[in-house]
């Protein structure tokens, strides 16, 4: 984890963990930190990292999916796609 606030989630927040997750997921992919067509982290990585449940995991990738920020490719991963225009797309 990078230790900056901005990529931690408060459990205690009204906002759920996984749109948390997914939003910090968005930042970086609007930041660059993760290109188009890389990797981002899987779901075991990301309950590691935010110290989360699986399903939440996977529901911050869905959203991100859905958004049509990421692809996944079955058994492979999940992937940038192309780079929103704008950070507010």
């Amino acid at each position: 984890m990078t230790g900056d606030r901005a990529d931690r989630i408060d459990p205690i927040a009204p906002v759920p963990p996984y749109r948390q997750i997914a939003a910090i997921l968005r930042r970086r992919i609007t930041a660059g930190k993760y290109p188009p067509h890389s990797r981002i982290p899987t779901e075991s990585e990301l309950v590691e990292e935010f110290e989360v449940a699986r399903s939440t995991a996977r529901r911050a990738v869905e959203v991100l999916r859905e958004e049509r920020l990421i692809y996944t490719v079955p058994n492979r991963g999940s992937y940038v796609g192309r780079q929103p225009r704008e950070p507010g797309f």
